[in-house]
């Protein structure tokens, strides 16, 4: 079966490749970025070009320096763990191997979410990525990151980020100050600076409400402060992990004991707008006929994903076997949910993520600082 699904903009480089390209501005090896004696990048959760563009009354800095065609494409799935550890490790999905939010270990059978579940109950994070991060393999540049204090030491952080210098700071405005001292002081420094607080309200409130804008304008001036205590010698990328669509609350579809959809699946994983369905052993066919005709989603076998590309161009046996025998990628303001779970807590999101359309993977790239026009 051949996929029909949304296509990357033309020409946009790959999330995967961002870190590589700037890092070699340091070197002044980049094709896109001038050389720089030292490295910032600005994280924003859950940013996506399309949100940006749709919000640019209240990121009128960001607005100046955006451009038509400085975008990044995401990966699939466009989560957190998945992207984030792509850019990261400066490879694809299918080489890292977190496959998305949650996802079956095929060792044991169970479902680890991949952003906390970490340590000696959960993932090995020297073990479960496939792929060492760029801070632990570049021994030639030093490596900071400024993120929240409770990031520090996580299984997640260790799988990503070891061997970089951590300085937490709670609020955003201190974490950008720390990232302009450490890049200043020392040439040949890649500060990683993370903001999670724009993807938490979308997630609360959701793109179209007062908290999300003003979360907005708050990166907003953390990009300027940035462009401007950089100055010339400190190349500043602003990027994201993920873009954000609304699912309304009467736009669920929460399925219940007796909806074949559910009976055919032996576990989910994934999250609501990106199911990874396990069969039941030898019921893969009937996994695949209960979903292949749903109306609001891309529904894809493993096979037929990893043909297309999807999880990236080369996709280990070991990958591989974390990835669900089906796929649903939610199109259109939908969400898919388990309604046999106790726990309804996830029902209350307003803004997700997770799935192909634009909105949710294509993310800014912008220059700032050493990088700025």
């Amino acid at each position: 079966m051949t996929l029909s699904l949304p296509a990357d903009p033309s020409g946009a480089p790959r999330l995967t490749g961002v870190l590589p390209d700037a890092i070699a501005a340091l070197d002044g090896g980049s094709a896109r970025w001038r050389t720089v004696q030292s490295l910032i990048v600005f994280v924003v959760d859950g940013l996506g070009a399309a949100n940006l563009a749709e919000n640019l009354a209240y990121a009128r800095f960001l607005a100046e320096h955006r451009g038509k065609k400085r975008v990044a494409a995401s990966v699939f799935p466009s989560t957190t763990a998945a992207a984030l550890t792509s850019l990261l490790t400066a490879s694809d999905v299918g080489e890292h191997g977190l496959v998305g939010y949650r996802a079956r270990d095929p060792l044991t059978g169970l479902v680890h979410n991949q952003l906390t579940d970490w340590g000696p109950r959960g993932l090995d994070p020297l073990a479960w990525p496939q792929v060492a991060p760029l801070s632990a393999r570049d021994a030639a540049h030093r490596w900071v990151v400024a993120s929240k204090p409770e990031y520090a030491g996580t299984g997640f952080t260790e799988a990503t980020l070891r061997g970089a210098e951590n300085f937490g700071e709670k609020r955003l405005d201190d974490r950008v100050e720390r990232a302009i001292t450490e890049a200043r002081s020392t040439p040949g420094t890649i500060v990683y600076l993370y903001a999670p607080e724009l993807d938490a309200a979308g997630h609360r409130h959701g793109v179209v409400s007062d908290r999300w804008t003003a979360a907005l304008e708050a990166v907003d001036a953390a990009a300027r402060r940035l462009h401007t205590g950089a100055g010339a010698g400190v190349g500043v990328i602003v990027t994201a992990d993920h873009g954000m669509v609304d699912v309304p609350r009467h736009r669920q579809i929460v399925m219940v004991d007796g909806d074949p959809r559910l009976e055919a699946a032996a576990v989910i994983a994934g999250e609501p707008r990106m199911l990874h369905l396990y069969a039941h052993p030898g019921d893969e066919d009937a996994l695949v006929r209960a979903w292949r005709n749903e109306p609001t989603a891309w529904v894809f076998t493993r096979e037929e994903a990893i043909a297309a590309g999807l999880f990236g161009d080369t996709v280990s046996a070991a990958v591989a076997a974390r990835i669900g025998d089906v796929m649903v990628a939610a199109r259109g303001r939908v969400a898919y949910y388990d309604g046999r779970l106790a726990d309804t807590s996830a029902q209350q999101m307003v803004g997700q993520h997770g799935s192909l359309t634009t909105e949710e993977r294509v993310v800014p790239l912008i220059g700032l600082g050493g990088f700025a026009g």
